[in-house]
């Protein structure tokens, strides 16, 4: 328990339902779903809908999502990718034809298909109570209507201002940036969402929002075509485990980066527990495990529909320990193949159990903030920069081709115990996510944090790209100074490192606890 004397949150606790996301906004939506009926998939739905608006650099429906979705709390796990692919046109050789030697953020060639559309309209289909055009009223009010902007959506979007001017259309509904607490609209999105609500998946992917995104695309020199966005699909995939102090943690499979994130898990149940969990010698074996992890993602993560993605070695004890034992505890060792892709930190997580304790861990992204920039002129619809994600090196797990998937790192994750699930959580910052998973699951279980004390502590993240050591001002100088005596090159972070939320169930007494993250606006709500 949290000392009460000091500024911060105590965690939430309800028994009929609970919601936790990034916007109060978003999470009173998913409440007032819970409390008309609908169930945890109606309330997630509704709720990142509202998030695609109100957190509008972070998430929208012109980007991709991940899913994982527990019946009653049992642990039969649905996980559902919603991922994009790239466009059939899309080759190497045909971008080198174009002259395209990288995939920048406001290329047109770093779009894939969006597919969260299709997994909303999916998940409700098969998962949910209420119909489509319900769920997403709360998202058509705040768009058409207007929403107040939170203080740490206002920060970014401030941040983002030179991105903003680099698309006429993303100019026109986005600058100026406005200040916290500013109404603002989107009126185009508005009807946008009412279509999809009223139509289905069709319009957006067969339909005009279909038409409005290609023409966008081609006219600025994308391979996109109808026939790609008439062809996405999204699917269910088996989710991926392992064992930690007892417990089974839960992570969808590749492309996403949840295997690391099990990964990292399997090397830190082998590392000592220090007493004090910001000891210099503590982060250190969090440092050294996490650059092995990132430089395991750079070597075999990719698409599994295209390439051989070996998760059975991968997640073996065995080669968590000869990962461990490379690691010196009293220096630090750069492994030199991590994977060369472009850094990011835009994304939004959702967690919702109901009162049938059926739950849903939700992630919804455009990859950078507010995507590549590119929108559609009239629906205001922001295009993720995802493909971005892929390499042009023939050959490499992650080079583009034709319909294939780039390597994501946003990963919805779940814990079970015996024979139930027994927390929904999820944690955003890009690269940072495995980092947070193994953060945020080693502070619960081995430092006995709460759900939401284990959100508030410091964090610290390896640059996968550099090896350099990004790490909050709550670390204290002197942690700081022996880190570096060990050989690790820091930079205190220029801000907050990601953001989380969570629900533990306890079975027992019936009554479930939340906690979100305080480097967002968001809260945990339940009824």
């Amino acid at each position: 328990m949290r000392n009460l004397e000091l500024p911060g949150r105590s965690p939430v606790n309800a028994t009929n339902g609970m919601a936790a996301t990034s916007n109060p906004l978003s999470t009173q939506s998913a409440i007032d779903v819970l409390k008309a009926g609908g169930n945890a998939m109606d309330a997630a739905i509704a709720a990142v809908a509202v998030q695609c608006v109100v957190e509008p650099g972070s998430t929208g429906i012109g980007g991709d999502c991940f899913a994982l979705f527990a019946p009653e709390g049992k642990t039969k796990v649905h996980a559902f990718n919603g991922s994009g692919r790239a466009p059939a046109a899309a080759t190497v050789e045909k971008l080198a034809e174009l002259g395209v030697t990288q995939l920048e953020r406001t290329s047109p060639h770093s779009v894939i298909i969006p597919g969260a559309v299709d997994a909303w309209c999916q998940l409700n289909a098969d998962h949910g109570t209420m119909p489509l055009a319900d769920l997403l009223k709360p998202a058509v009010d705040y768009a058409r209507n207007g929403y107040p902007v939170g203080s740490r959506v206002a920060s970014d979007w401030a941040s983002n201002a030179d991105h903003l001017a680099s698309d006429e259309n993303l100019a026109r509904i986005f600058l100026p940036a406005p200040a916290a607490g500013t109404i603002h609209k989107q009126p185009g999105l508005a009807d946008a969402l009412e279509a999809i609500g009223r139509e289905g998946r069709e319009v957006f992917y067969e339909g005009h929002l279909a038409v409005e995104m290609v023409e966008t695309l081609q006219a600025k020199g994308g391979l996109h075509t109808l026939e790609d966005f008439a062809e996405a699909k999204g699917e269910y995939v088996t989710p991926i485990n392992t064992r930690y102090r007892g417990h089974t943690i839960v992570e969808c499979p590749p492309q996403g980066q949840g295997m690391i994130a099990l990964l990292l898990m399997n090397m830190m149940e082998i590392a000592p527990v220090a007493d004090d969990m910001l000891s210099a010698e503590r982060i250190h074996l969090e440092l050294e495990a996490c650059r092995r992890g990132y430089a395991s993602r750079g070597v075999y993560l990719g698409d599994p529909a295209q390439v051989d993605v070996p998760v059975d070695a991968l997640l073996s004890k065995a080669y968590a320990k000869q990962l461990f034992d490379d690691i010196d505890p009293d220096r630090s060792k750069h492994p030199t193949n991590a994977l060369d892709l472009p850094p990011h930190k835009d994304t939004v997580y959702i967690s919702v159990v109901d009162k049938d304790r059926n739950a849903v861990s939700f992630i919804n992204t455009l990859f950078w903030g507010w995507g590549g920039g590119i929108t559609t002129p009239k629906s205001g619809i922001v295009l993720t920069n995802r493909g971005e994600g892929f390499v042009l090196e023939k050959g490499h797990p992650n080079c583009i081709a034709p319909r294939k998937r780039p390597l994501h790192t946003i990963i919805p994750a779940m814990v079970q115990k015996d024979d139930k699930t027994i927390m929904s959580f999820g944690v955003m910052g890009g690269e940072y996510q495995a980092m947070g998973h193994m953060q945020f699951l080693t502070r619960y279980f081995d430092y006995g944090l709460d759900i939401q004390e284990t959100q508030d502590a410091p964090r610290w993240m390896v640059d996968p790209f550099t090896g350099e050591v990004e790490i909050e001002g709550a670390v204290p100088d002197a942690v700081v100074e022996a880190l570096r005596a060990k050989g690790h090159t820091i930079n205190r972070a220029a801000g907050p490192i990601g953001g989380s939320q969570g629900i533990a169930i306890n079975w027992e007494t019936g009554v479930l606890t939340g906690g979100s993250d305080p480097r967002k606006d968001g809260c945990a709500m339940g009824w």
